[in-house]
């Protein structure tokens, strides 16, 4: 049998690698990632089949829940500890999170997209509270498609799992139907969280790329060392 091919570096990852990836290393470190399907899994409990108001408001009252399961993420992912700044950046960012939700997942998706690797930013970089706003932005930025599409990709990947799964541990009756959505979204949704995390790490990476990008051509261009172009006579 060949060998399957290298993965890619992470400037050159695709959506799909990610995914790949994400899977890899929930694999690699099963039972410590496990716990981060509790805050999906309590929310779907409480806010099922209630009203968008209710799921809302379901949704503000678990942000310790989430905050505290992406950064075990980033912790267990990235090897860095929390830091206070962490703590109160991935609060904010939440918090209009439960609000573009209930709108439609997409707008969510693209607010997460864009600020939300402001917290592991905080965490790698020891960044403070507004720099590591302003990071988080510049790193969603990098490469807005590859981060959108990833968060897309991760989402629809765990919603057709979890409607699998959930499938074929229904049973009779509600009860069976919460205790199946509970359990997938414990055994699944730590794909979210690690995902994010990792894709992080693809973001910064493009980001150094796109500034030596930036960088070469003013090299180039002084690459005689004149300050002036030399004009033959």
């Amino acid at each position: 049998m060949r060998d399957l091919p290298a993965p890619l570096p992470p400037e050159g990852r695709t959506v799909g690698q990610l995914v790949a990836e994400t899977i890899r290393a929930y694999g690699n470190d099963f039972w410590r990632v496990l716990p981060l399907g509790i805050p999906l899994a309590v929310a779907d409990q409480l806010s099922v089949r209630q009203t968008a108001l209710v799921q809302m408001l379901v949704f503000w009252a678990t942000l310790p829940l989430f905050v505290a399961g992406y950064l075990w993420a980033c912790r267990l992912v990235l090897r860095v500890p929390p830091t206070r700044a962490a703590v109160a950046v991935a609060a904010l960012i939440w918090l209009p999170f439960p609000a573009l939700r209930a709108a439609f997942v997409l707008p969510a998706l693209a607010w997460l997209a864009f600020i939300g690797l402001a917290v592991p930013a905080a965490m790698v970089e020891q960044l403070r509270f507004r720099h590591a706003l302003y990071r988080g932005r510049q790193l969603g930025v990098a490469d807005y498609v590859h981060a959108l599409g990833s968060l897309a990709a991760l989402v629809v990947v765990v919603g057709i799992a979890s409607n699998t799964l959930s499938a074929l541990l229904h049973t009779q009756g509600d009860n069976g139907q919460r205790v199946a959505v509970f359990l997938s979204d414990i055994v699944l949704s730590p794909l979210l969280f690690v995902g994010g995390a990792l894709l992080y790490v693809d973001q910064r990476a493009r980001a150094v790329r796109s500034a030596d990008a930036d960088l070469h051509p003013a090299l180039d261009a002084d690459a005689t060392g004149r300050s002036d172009p030399q004009v033959e006579s």
